[in-house]
């Protein structure tokens, strides 16, 4: 007997009926109404955003800051945004950036910004799915170029990668530090990419949020594309404080771009949220302040979570793992679980497991599980390798 799709909703555009739902919330609504699950399936830490920044948004409340902010965010907000990127990077003044509500905004009104029917963007994969989604929500077709596994390790080609960029493609999108498999770019792969996309008039939108999630032994963030590119080149960056600040329930990112482009990119945050609510850009005002002490600390935790993670996982039979340089994400493979969803549900149903589907990344992750191991106790993340084991074992 063959079985119906589900009916697609009356009047809508063929683009918007055609996008996936989440994977990852397909298997975190397997759980719903369990309270003996270890849940490492999304992207965020269990601890909480830092005082400083919650008492800074508790007294904005108190003082009645309830009001619309300008469209491209506090001024003071901007200037201190701009020291906090020049002092990690090549100098970027204010007047180049836009303040945001969340990451994925600034994503979403890049997409918006570039993009129109019928263009044709390149993506490297596996990636956090909103940033093949967002290209095909404006009608765009989206060219993907695969990263490659070594080891448990991901890396790229760049010369594919070039290649797949011609003068067709309107936009090149990155992810780099990278979700889930934690590949970063280095400066020289940077460079060869910027030069190439200003041969083909290409832009680049560099998806940037964990950049300070970094466990390199140089400098403070991972490798950008700010310390490449000029100011008036065809390069838009999307941050976020979710990820550095213990910030993702916040909604609170920011957008860089070519000045020229800036008053554009306002009234797009206008059709889009009208603008970032004041309090919380408050609270975005005290983590940059705190933000010397806080995010190597932040850091050094997670460096701890993942050592920890990655030596218990390759020490599994059959599993395949390697140490990211970034992000948050342990990105690994269990021989034998070809069809990651189905495995992610068994987990989470018969052992109280909860980790992600590689394949919610795409077909180039199916097979894969991501494990966040921004966990506070280590003891958590233990017991969590203990469960997989015990499912290894039947």
């Amino acid at each position: 007997m063959s079985i119906r799709p589900p009916p697609t909703p009356a009047g809508l555009p063929a683009r918007i009926a055609a996008l996936p739902g989440s994977k990852i919330r397909e298997v975190a609504n397997a759980a719903l109404g369990r309270d003996d699950v270890l849940a490492f399936w999304f992207g965020e830490s269990d601890e909480p955003t830092p005082a400083a920044v919650c008492d800074a948004a508790a007294r904005s409340l108190a003082a009645g800051e309830t009001f619309y902010s300008h469209n491209l965010g506090l001024p003071a907000l901007r200037e201190a945004l701009a020291a906090y990127l020049s002092a990690l990077h090549r100098p970027v003044d204010a007047s180049r950036i836009a303040v945001t509500s969340s990451g994925v905004t600034a994503l979403m009104i890049a997409a918006q910004l570039l993009l129109a029917p019928g263009d044709e963007v390149v993506a490297v994969v596996p990636v956090w799915p909103n940033l093949t989604a967002q290209p095909a929500i404006v009608g765009a077709s989206v060219v993907r170029v695969p990263l490659r596994p070594q080891g448990g390790r991901w890396g790229l080609d760049l010369q594919r990668l070039l290649d797949a960029v011609t003068p067709r493609t309107r936009a090149l999108v990155l992810n780099a530090p990278n979700n889930p498999t934690g590949w970063t770019l280095a400066p020289d792969e940077q460079r060869a990419i910027v030069e190439h996309c200003r041969r083909t008039g290409t832009w680049i939108v560099a998806d940037e949020v964990y950049s300070r999630v970094w466990f390199g032994a140089e400098g403070r963030a991972a490798p950008s594309f700010l310390d490449q590119a000029e100011p008036d080149d065809r390069l838009l960056v999307a941050h976020s404080f979710s990820k550095s600040f213990l910030m993702t329930g916040w909604r609170l990112g920011w957008l860089v771009t070519p000045a020229a482009l800036t008053d554009t990119v306002g009234k797009l945050v206008e059709f889009n949220s009208s603008c970032a609510p004041v309090f919380v850009q408050r609270g975005g005002l005290a983590a940059l302040a705190i933000a010397d002490d806080f995010v190597p600390a932040l850091v050094q935790r997670l460096r701890g979570g993942r050592d920890a993670l990655v030596g218990a996982l390759a020490a599994l039979p059959g599993v395949t793992v390697a140490a990211p340089p970034a992000g948050l994400y342990a990105f690994f493979r269990v021989e034998g679980q070809d069809d990651s969803l189905a495995f992610a549900k068994r987990l989470v149903a018969e052992h109280g497991l909860g980790l992600a589907p590689g394949v919610a990344f795409g077909d180039e992750g199916e097979g894969w599980l991501r494990w966040c191991f921004a966990s506070r106790d280590p003891a958590r993340l233990q017991q969590g390798v203990q469960r997989l084991a015990a499912a290894l074992r039947l």
